[in-house]
């Protein structure tokens, strides 16, 4: 066997067990994309019903509550970004990390400092080598996220937003996460979760945007949100922390099978120069066996004269 044909088996033989590889992960992302639509699915009641009721307790008292109230002149903000622990998934997390810096910017050109918060080992990364500073950073969880997950992110964030500035507190809390709308767009998007922007809630709860009426609340109103706005947080958060493990898998699946499709297309291209180097080494082969023959032909009709 020739040396350039031992070079394209060798090729072949690299790239099949790389295809088996990706096809292997695509499969696997695919099985694990359904269980998490299932558990955005499942969040969702909970979610809805826990918004109508922080929209009746806002709206239907007259309390003025640091979590609901919009600061007269916001200085400080934080941003919560959902990245991936893994790679392998296309542009996943940069999208989300894009997403994040022109929400920076904006929040920035608004006179407002950002704190950041970051979930995910790409985005650690990220803001690591560009020693940017990080103020929390969970990891480790962000392909099959559980609500204990989003209660541990919820409580520093909760706890900032209810200090103040000078004590090192924000005025506004921002999220930045991939949006999960089907098995092909996966979107980076992000959205205020404090303060509350009531009449935003009380429309998309209601569809009318319709005033909830007044009621009276034991033992305070203060004290109903006190305990309802960290659940909604929590809630909001586990949200997120689900549509992004249903897009990384999502992403991942997509570009495995981009992978697979590329493997594939790269064997077939393999297979046919090594077809064509081993048709030149049949040719040469047969070459120089006929030119042998010939020249023993000659040899022996010169030995005859």
């Amino acid at each position: 066997m020739g040396a350039q044909l031992r070079v394209y088996k060798r090729r072949i033989q690299a790239v099949t067990a790389t295809k088996k590889i990706t096809k292997a992960m695509e499969m696997i992302a695919a099985s694990r994309i359904v269980k998490a639509q299932r558990k955005v699915a499942a969040s969702m009641p909970y979610a809805t019903e826990l918004t109508r009721a922080v929209t009746a307790v806002a709206t239907g008292s007259n309390t003025k509550h640091p979590l609901t109230t919009e600061a007269e002149a916001p200085a400080r903000a934080a941003v919560l970004l959902l990245t991936s622990d893994r790679g392998l998934a296309g542009g996943y997390s940069s999208n989300a990390i894009k997403a994040a810096e022109r929400l920076r910017e904006r929040l920035a050109a608004e006179g407002k400092e950002v704190d950041t918060y970051i979930v995910g080992r790409k985005g650690v990364a990220y803001y690591g080598f560009r020693e940017r500073k990080v103020s929390e950073s969970w990891t480790g969880f962000t392909d099959s996220p559980e609500y204990s997950d989003a209660k541990k992110i919820a409580e520093p964030l909760i706890e900032s937003i209810q200090k103040d500035t000078a004590e090192g507190g924000v005025d506004e809390l921002h999220i930045v996460f991939t949006e999960f709308v089907s098995m092909m767009t996966q979107n980076a998007v992000d959205g205020r979760m404090l303060p509350l922007s009531l009449d935003e809630v009380a429309e998309e709860d209601t569809g009318k945007g319709e005033i909830l009426p007044l009621f009276d609340f034991e033992p305070s109103a203060e004290d109903v949100l006190d305990a309802l706005l960290p659940r909604y947080v929590e809630s909001r958060i586990y949200n997120a922390l689900l549509q992004a493990a249903a897009s990384e898998h999502a992403a991942r699946r997509r570009a495995m099978k981009s992978a697979t499709d590329n493997a594939g297309d790269l064997i077939k291209s393999l297979s046919r120069l090594a077809n064509a180097a081993r048709q030149a080494e049949i040719t040469q082969e047969i070459s120089e066996i006929v030119g042998g023959a010939g020249a023993l032909a000659d040899a022996s009709a010169g030995s005859d004269k």
